[in-house]
């Protein structure tokens, strides 16, 4: 499902100074595993993500996704391809202020066309346990339910993939602890291949493989247990 292979990430200072912030990594993940990215701050984590989906170019080496070569692509070619085969969720929940939950899922599948938005939609919000929250808007809602918002737009889809930086970050505990059980149990029925980023090592040890960078190299990848 997705293959990287010597993947390299430059960027420049403002002082012109190059700064390295991925350097030769290398993994795959096969369809439908559950994998982890774990490392201190700095280590590149999130840049490897969004190398990974496509939302940046690397400087150097290769990324294969469902296979699709994203480094060959343009931007254009790069965000038809997030959207037919990635579901995202992020630490900030990214939902659009304007649109109720029920709009906000619909989002990614009118960009698609599909006429059965709306009706997709209420599904996965029903899931979601928001089935009475949909005209509600991203304000009158708790982080909790939020990110339940973003779980839902991001399944509903069907991605082959779904990529979750830091999923928790602004939940509670007992927020983040229902979100990661919903993300494992929605993840689990539709065999979706999970990467997740994350500095919390319990939630990384939830996952099938865990890859542990250190300075924007692969310290280890490693099996939890």
């Amino acid at each position: 499902m997705l293959s990287v292979s010597n993947l390299t990430r430059h960027y420049r200072s403002p002082a012109g100074e190059q700064l390295t912030v991925l350097e030769n990594v290398t993994f795959d993940i096969p369809a439908g595993e559950t994998f982890s990215i774990v490392g201190p701050s700095g280590s590149g984590k999130t840049t490897l993500l969004g190398l990974c989906a496509g939302l940046d170019r690397a400087s150097g080496g290769s990324v294969v996704l469902n296979e699709i070569r994203l480094d060959s692509l343009s931007e254009d070619e790069r965000a038809e391809v997030r959207n037919r085969h990635v579901g995202f969720v992020f630490q900030s929940f990214q939902l659009i202020p304007t649109l109720t939950a029920l709009e906000n899922v619909m989002v990614p599948m009118e960009l698609r066309g599909d006429s059965l938005a709306e009706t997709v939609a209420r599904e996965w919000l029903e899931k979601v346990g928001l089935g009475k929250r949909l005209d509600h808007y991203p304000a009158q809602l708790s982080g909790g339910e939020q990110q339940r918002v973003c779980i839902a737009r991001a399944f509903s889809t069907s991605p082959q993939i779904l990529f979750a930086d830091e999923p928790t970050g602004n939940l509670d505990a007992e927020n983040a602890t229902g979100i990661v059980d919903l993300i494992f149990d929605l993840n689990r029925n539709a065999g979706t291949t999970l990467v997740l980023v994350t500095h919390d090592l319990e939630l990384a040890a939830r996952t099938q493989r865990i890859l542990r960078l250190k300075g924007g190299r692969v310290e280890a990848l490693t099996q939890p247990g």
